[in-house]
């Protein structure tokens, strides 16, 4: 195939120019600006706030809607509405699902919506249409916008330049960790656990005390994942810190559970914690389908008693059974135990993606609370500038405040006066004040304002602190040229703004008490902005106070999941879980199977369908496996206890294992372990097999005696040390049970010749084939049927005794015409 769309060297007539370019190159650098797209832009959280852009950008439109912690709600439509107009154009459902999630206390760690209404449960329902529920930031919202006000992080234009969003928010604790984050990319994938915040907060510390910290170190604070909804993690201290030591990994997460005793013995399982994610509801039928199926045949109920709480109740078979074998099967064969993966792949400053460890996440964090600590103090430092400038205006106002009034009162442009006139002493006690607008003398007589110019403050701009804003206003104040003890445009405007009530006596020593109080904290912040110690010690304070507030004293704040050791206990084989009872087994003739209970009379006459017999019939025990031998020559293995009932006509037999239309049962009994079986086909081909050899382990069946052109017809027990064997034609063979082999598999070898006639039509068993076989102790002799209740019984079996494969003789006097032995 050619990598050309179109011929490179065709361009086109030369009003509708196309431009080609190779298929090969166009279709990957489309692919690669999507990749990219869904890797910076959708799928992957930032290390620093720990949020995709989807929940930034809520949070930012709901702070922007001003749904505090402590205020009212609004309908979640207005939420997602606003956010999908101004920040995220997406489908208003994948927002309002996303913004659902997060007032999920099931599924984050640290809610940061407050919902109001119904935003779903842990039984898997969704929440209700955004219509109908309400919400708002909670506390944990809050700390992670705090100081967004005060040019804390960048921000950029939104989707279509209208607006500004911030590309990332100031997090005042490490979010990604506390609670986790999952996302799908293009070659690449996030899953992180949520964590405890105390425990986070104090490997941050540790982290900020001594930097070149070892990841394993960082386990004693953060000994592993503390999920929203509890459990016990059983896995082991070595595999954790590997885990958060290479960002991958996985956990063991169990439920948690107790034994409630009933009394009289009695006792059930209450499960009161599930893993994480799981769905209670798809749990719990899960669990009935291993019920039903009696994959678990020691459990015998399964019921849901949660109302706020988790409450799932296991009842099980027997009194006696053990629990942790009852549960360790849960365990092993149902959700109440899970693996959560982990691979920490994140954006790190949101633009590369990196799996990284425990350390450089909670690093990154901690560099980035400095940046915002570093940009946090420079708005401030800029704030306090701007505000001493206009107290120093202010107070000079003061001083001169007769002379201020006079030229608001009677100047025409007081402003420009205002910032022209000279205050230093000397010149303002030359100055009378003005008793009405003729005595008024003017500062700007004689002056051409137009021809003034206005320059900077020297000592704003060395500082580096203050700076022009983008909206046109000036940040800087500017005085002038030539007027060194004249008022900048910002003291004269804050002085042209000052109320009438604030011309009093005390208001003149609260301004120069704030002065003086910011000049401290100004040079508070030079020394902070100086010094990395007063930085990171800065930084410590504060994670100690967001510990403080949201960390073990905190309703949520307890950690939730616990650890212990996984006991491994031995498997224990399915009968010895099963109680024993008696069973009577019903098979009939056309292969409908049922399990009475108790040994009843065997004489009995029972029920059946219409069209079927009785054919099998026989006590066993519950405990017991039954083997069926079938016409395909294979072995099928049914455990007694898994009958169905016996007040109905039962179940086909097809239907508990796959055994083909086309084959007949020929045999059902009761395996006894240890023992031999003789199998043999039609054409009188057979060996001796281990019953042992013969259980199956699934509903398949195991095959045993290979038969292509014939059936298998014969499956008898070995009790002797000689073979009797008849055909269907009368011909009658006994020889030594020792020139059978013994075999797992196989066609085996011949036990009965028979004459053939071959022609046209193939070959033709004259003799008709094998009709019957047994084995008996030659110190005994033979017995058999003869119908009407009578048996006979020949002592001496010399007569037909011959070798292996013989054709034999007539059959002894008395023997059935049906040729079989019973």
């Amino acid at each position: 195939m050619s990598d050309l769309l179109d011929d490179p060297e065709d361009t086109g007539d030369d009003e509708g120019m196309q431009i080609s370019e190779p298929l090969r190159r166009a279709i990957g650098e489309r692919y690669l600006t999507y990749a990219l797209s869904t890797i910076m832009h959708r799928a992957l959280p930032d290390a620093r706030d720990g949020l995709k852009p989807v929940h930034r950008r809520i949070l930012y439109a709901m702070s922007r809607l001003r749904l505090n912690s402590g205020g009212g709600f609004l309908k979640s439509a207005k939420i997602s509405g606003d956010t999908m107009g101004d920040f995220h154009p997406h489908g208003d459902a994948a927002i309002y699902d996303a913004m659902a999630r997060l007032a999920q206390d099931f599924a984050v760690r640290y809610p940061l919506v407050d919902g109001q209404g119904n935003f779903g449960n842990i039984d898997g329902d969704n929440p209700a249409a955004s219509r109908y529920t309400e919400a708002r930031m909670t506390v944990f919202a809050e700390a992670l916008l705090e100081g967004l006000n005060e040019n804390a992080v960048d921000y950029r234009p939104n989707y279509d330049g209208r607006l500004e969003e911030p590309s990332v928010l100031p997090a005042q604790f490490p979010n990604l960790l506390a609670n986790g984050a999952a996302g799908i990319a293009v070659g690449m994938a996030t899953n992180i656990p949520p964590h405890n915040i105390d425990e986070l907060i104090g490997a941050c510390l540790h982290l900020i005390k001594t930097p070149d910290a070892r990841d394993d170190t960082l386990l004693n604070y953060v000994p592993g994942p503390d999920f929203p909804t509890g459990g016990v993690i059983v896995e082991p201290r070595e595999n954790i810190a590997r885990a958060y030591r290479t960002g991958r990994g996985s956990f063991r997460l169990r439920s948690k559970w107790e034994i409630e005793d009933l009394g009289r013995g009695q006792w059930q399982v209450v499960v009161t914690e599930i893993p994480y994610q799981v769905q209670k509801s798809k749990l719990i039928e899960k669990i009935a389908e291993l019920i039903q199926t009696k994959k678990i045949p020691i459990l015998g109920d399964v019921r849901d008693e949660s109302a706020d709480d988790i409450r799932l109740i296991l009842e099980p078979k027997s009194k006696n059974v053990d629990p942790d074998v009852l549960m360790n099967m849960m365990f092993r064969n149902s959700d109440l135990e899970v693996r959560f993966s982990l691979n920490m792949n994140v954006l790190i400053d949101g633009v590369t993606p990196k799996v990284c460890s425990m350390k450089e996440v909670l690093r990154a964090f901690l560099d980035f609370r400095r940046e915002v600590l570093i940009r946090r103090s420079k708005y401030r430092m800029a704030k306090i500038d701007n505000r001493l400038e206009v107290l120093s205006g202010l107070i000079t106002a003061f001083l001169n405040l007769d002379r201020v009034i006079d030229i608001i009162r009677y100047d025409d442009d007081p402003k420009v006066a205002l910032m022209y006139e000279d205050w230093s002493r000397p010149h303002q006690e030359t100055i009378a004040r003005a008793m009405d607008e003729t005595s008024y003398v003017s500062p700007l007589v004689g002056v051409d304002v137009g021809s003034l110019s206005l320059i900077a403050d020297e000592d704003a701009i060395a500082s580096g602190v203050l700076s022009e804003s983008d909206d046109g206003t000036r940040a800087i104040p500017h005085s002038y040229a030539g007027r060194e003890n004249g008022l900048s445009d910002v003291q004269a405007e804050a002085i042209l703004n000052m109320r009438l009530r604030s011309l009093r006596r005390l208001e003149e020593e609260a301004l120069i008490k704030e002065r003086d109080a910011l000049m401290e904290e100004r040079a508070e912040l030079e020394d902070l902005l100086e010094s990395d110690t007063l930085q990171w010690d800065r930084i410590s304070d504060e994670l100690k106070a967001v510990r403080k507030t949201f960390g073990a004293g905190h309703e949520i704040g307890e950690r939730r999941t616990q650890f212990t050791e996984a006991v491994e206990i031995e498997d224990v084989p399915l009968e010895a879980m099963i109680e024993k009872e008696p069973i009577t087994v019903v098979c009939s003739k056309m292969g409908w199977i049922r399990a009475m209970s108790g040994h009843i009379d065997l004489s009995r006459e029972l029920k059946f369908k219409d069209g079927d017999e009785g054919r099998f019939l026989f006590h066993a025990e519950t405990t017991d496996k039954l083997l069926v031998f079938a016409t395909n020559g294979r072995f099928y293995t049914l455990q007694a206890s898994n009958l169905p009932g016996g007040r109905g006509m039962g179940e086909p037999v097809r239907l508990m294992v796959d055994l083909p239309n086309e084959a007949e049962i020929i045999d059902l009994f009761i395996h006894r372990p240890g023992e031999k079986l003789l199998v043999a086909s039609a054409e009188g081909n057979g060996f001796v097999v281990g019953e042992d050899d013969v259980v199956a382990q699934t509903r398949t069946g195991k095959q045993v005696l290979n038969v292509k052109d014939t059936v298998a017809v014969i499956c008898k027990p070995v009790a002797g040390d000689h073979v009797a064997i008849c055909s269907q034609n009368g011909k009658f063979l006994v020889f030594p049970l020792s020139e059978l082999p013994e075999m797992g598999r196989g066609k085996g070898v011949r036990l009965q010749k028979y004459n053939q006639a071959r022609g046209r039509q193939g070959a033709l068993e004259l003799d008709g084939g094998l009709a019957d076989l047994t084995t008996f102790v030659w110190d005994q002799g033979l017995s058999w049927e003869m119908g009407g209740g009578k048996t006979r019984h020949e002592p001496d079996m010399s007569e037909w005794v011959g070798k292996r494969a013989g054709v034999g003789k007539r059959p002894p006097y008395g023997f059935p015409k049906t040729y079989k032995f019973s």
